[in-house]
């Protein structure tokens, strides 16, 4: 069996932390066994690790999230990159194209499906496991893992099977589906034996690959690339799962818990308090979760959670933290903290001027031994001062020497790129036009290319 973990959201639910690039699977704010920060993605990897099912397992994801997951995980988790944010269903289709026309997947082959960031026990990846022999034994076409419910809950999906208990397979049919219904509702459903809808489910590779040729799509990953703007945008839900008749669902009775929200995030923290700052001890159920070198002093408040990063500050009470989403429905604005894969970057100023010019100033941290690309701008001049570490920078094919103190200077179309040799950090000011990521024209990537352009030239 494979797996394929889904990686996307557009990172509003927990803002200001998670932004367009930083979905809530990157926050590292659980602890792993060490006692080491840990994001939802770690956290789920190493479950896999531990269950021995890494092996046999993808992410798919936008291109936004490569480096951040690259970052987290390493450079040798295979990855399944979307050419533009859509829904779950082209998502998936071209997760089947990728595992049938580059991976070798044979099309008998079942294929799970599931969120990056559940949290839950290994027991939880045993049932995961299961779903391969649930589909051999009950000949369904898709099989769901349904989780039994611990209370009334308005912010699951249910799914209703059509007996009071699961049959010596493990398994039930499915009945029907119920999106997100009021409390009384909910109530009434879990008498009818009703379960959550944990968004698991498992399918045989060649029944996808039979739908996406009943719609004219090639089976061909590149080929499905190229025409993926042709999918709709519409969820796996809505496309297959809802007019599927022949669907199982095995119950789930352990531990699991969507980390969703501010209120049910910090329900796991370790600490009530990350970063700078100070809660008083009559603070009693407050979280404070500070990324800003600033510190922030909480006195005598009670149930809030107080959340700031380079983004933005929020300051919500517990109970009112899922309307974020939708306060935050028409704001836009760029990511001011990234992660890549040398390191990462935060955005420190922006300023747009009447007469159209615009200035960003970032400070960027490269870890030793990794570079950034060979690239040059077409809207911008760069200035790098350096702060902390050695480099190796190359400008225009000539190769110079770097460290604490030292200005360099790139003018508009200089081809440039930058190898820490030690750990290191640099304060980096854009001017230009239009300071966009499509004016990065990247030339190469790797270290060992751009030496061999020096030495060409």
């Amino acid at each position: 069996m494979k797996l394929v973990l889904l990686s996307g959201g557009s990172g509003k639910r927990l803002w200001p932390l998670s932004n367009d690039s930083r979905s809530k699977q990157f926050l590292k704010v659980l602890e792993n066994p060490a006692g080491e920060p840990e994001s939802m993605v770690q956290r789920v990897w190493r479950q896999l690790q531990e269950t021995g099912m890494a092996d046999s397992s993808y992410l798919a994801t936008g291109r936004s999230q490569v480096e951040m997951i690259q970052s987290q995980l390493g450079h040798d988790v295979p990855i399944i990159v979307e050419p533009a944010r859509r829904d779950t269903f082209p998502a998936i289709a071209l997760t089947a194209a990728y595992l049938y026309s580059v991976a070798g997947v044979s099309p008998a082959e079942t294929v799970a499906i599931l969120p990056v960031d559940p949290y839950v026990e290994a027991s939880f990846f045993q049932a995961v496991a299961q779903l391969e022999q649930t589909m051999q034994d009950s000949g369904a076409n898709l099989a769901l893992i349904g989780v039994v419910p611990e209370h009334a809950s308005e912010k699951y999906g249910y799914i209703i099977p059509t007996s009071a208990e699961a049959g010596p397979g493990g398994y039930m049919q499915v009945s029907h589906f119920q999106e997100k219904p009021e409390r009384k509702q909910a109530e009434e459903l879990i008498s009818r034996n009703a379960l959550w809808n944990c968004g698991v489910f498992a399918f045989r590779l060649g029944y996808l690959l039979d739908i996406l040729q009943r719609k004219g799509l090639p089976l061909n990953y590149e080929e499905l690339q190229k025409q993926y703007k042709l999918l709709a945008s519409i969820s796996f839900d809505y496309e297959v799962v809802e007019k599927e008749e022949n669907i199982v669902v095995q119950p789930y009775d352990g531990f699991w818990k969507d980390l969703g929200t501010w209120n049910t995030l910090t329900e796991e923290m370790t600490s009530n308090h990350v970063g700078k700052g100070f809660v008083t001890a009559d603070s009693e159920g407050t979280c404070l979760i500070n990324e800003l070198d600033i510190p922030i002093t909480v006195i005598g408040a009670k149930d809030l959670i107080i959340a700031a990063s380079p983004d933005g500050i929020l300051v919500t009470h517990k109970a009112e933290s899922p309307r974020i989403k939708e306060v935050l429905k028409a704001f836009e604005q760029r990511p001011m903290y990234e992660e890549r894969r040398w390191g990462h970057y935060k955005v420190i100023d922006y300023v747009k001027y009447d007469e159209g010019n615009e200035v960003l100033t970032k400070r960027i941290f490269i870890s030793e031994g990794k570079n950034i690309s060979y690239q040059l701008h077409h809207k911008r001049s760069e200035i790098w001062t350096i702060v902390s570490g050695e480099a190796s920078i190359v400008l225009n094919e000539k190769m110079h020497n770097v460290k604490a103190g030292d200005v360099v200077r790139i003018p508009q179309g200089t081809k440039h790129a930058i190898l820490a040799v030690t750990d290191m950090e640099f304060i980096e000011v854009q001017t230009g036009s239009e300071l966009v990521e499509e004016d990065n024209i990247r030339i190469t990537l790797n270290w060992e290319d751009i030496e061999l352009q020096q030495f060409i030239s």
